[in-house]
């Protein structure tokens, strides 16, 4: 069963565990005047997940439905939840509505430009260009400007049935795994190009509170030196 956290006032992650591989996929619903959920998770998760955000609202309250990049554990089930909540409006970057959205989702997006910010009520959120951070060109991200909550996606991805917030390092924990995943299949998940530390010190410069991590921990603490770590970290460990 889905494990329902509140990581923040009315921020709600809703973490759905992988034994086969140990991963956590972590869903974020933002309660507001218009509710968003961020990451759609797998179709194969759909009822689960489905069946947890019911715990927290009805469905057909969900405004805005926001992912990272067009993959199926970031949007995969788009379309399901489009069904099930007809008045829900996917948002996303503009690259991802030209390559994909367009044509994927079974309505069109509301598309935002790079550092466009919008509200759900009370909070506002910026979009975040991030082309290939963590992976693909359509890559972005979501900073809340209200409590300073970065949605951050597979940004300090760790393996393992951790804890749903911390305080402590997560640095490490990402190290370890990116160093593992280097050994298998899915090694250079994520790239490291001449642009990486530019992004990733932009993030720093946002100086978020919280990081909304999308397989491990969530963290609380000095987020801006934990980026800037990762970046470090990622070098590092991705280039020769």
């Amino acid at each position: 069963m889905a494990i329902i956290t509140e990581i923040a006032p009315d921020v709600y992650r809703i973490s759905i565990h992988n034994e086969q591989i140990s991963l956590q996929f972590n869903h974020f619903l933002i309660l507001d005047d218009e509710p968003m959920l961020y990451h759609t998770g797998l179709r194969a998760h759909f009822a689960e997940l489905s069946d947890a955000v019911k715990r927290l609202l009805a469905p057909k309250e969900i405004h805005w439905i926001g992912w990272s990049h067009f993959e199926s554990d970031e949007c995969g089930a788009l379309n399901e939840w489009l069904v099930t909540v007809p008045s829900a409006q996917p948002i996303c970057g503009a690259l991802a509505a030209a390559v994909n959205v367009n044509d994927f989702a079974a309505r069109p997006p509301r598309v935002l430009q790079d550092g466009e910010t919008f509200a759900t009520g009370k909070r506002r959120f910026r979009y975040v260009s991030t082309a290939h951070v963590p992976h693909g060109w359509d890559a972005g991200v979501m900073f809340e400007e209200t409590d300073r909550t970065l949605l951050c996606s597979d940004l300090f991805t760790h393996f393992g049935v951790v804890e749903p917030l911390t305080e402590h390092d997560i640095v490490g924990r990402a190290r370890e795994s990116l160093e593992n995943m280097q050994r298998s299949p899915f090694a250079n998940y994520i790239p490291y190009n001449e642009n990486t530390g530019r992004i990733m010190e932009s993030l720093a410069n946002l100086d978020p509170k919280l990081l909304a991590v999308m397989h491990g921990s969530s963290f609380r603490g000095d987020c801006a030196q934990a980026l800037r770590d990762f970046d470090q970290t990622m070098r590092e460990v991705l280039t020769p």
